[in-house]
């Protein structure tokens, strides 16, 4: 019989709620501007899940969308070689 652990919440932490990067700067996503799709991919090139980045629901469907482009117009790498 498997027991599941409780997870224990430190109460000196207190989670920050994660603010939308795009609302906060008021901006769109844009395939053009690789320095803030970067922020959103991870290190092997990968798209970061909005849980992760605290992208809201409809500028992570942008990102996306963007990111793909700017792979396929060759502004990002698909992937990075090891």
């Amino acid at each position: 019989m498997i027991k599941k652990m409780a997870r224990r919440v430190d109460s000196d932490k207190i989670a920050k709620k994660k603010v939308c990067f795009f609302c906060e700067n008021r901006k769109t996503p844009t395939y053009t501007d690789t320095v803030s799709l970067k922020k959103c991919t991870s290190g092997r090139g990968k798209i970061v899940p909005k849980s992760r980045s605290g992208v809201c629901s409809k500028h992570q469907r942008a990102l996306a969308r963007e990111v793909k482009r700017a792979r396929f117009l060759a502004l990002l790498p698909f992937t990075l070689r090891v």
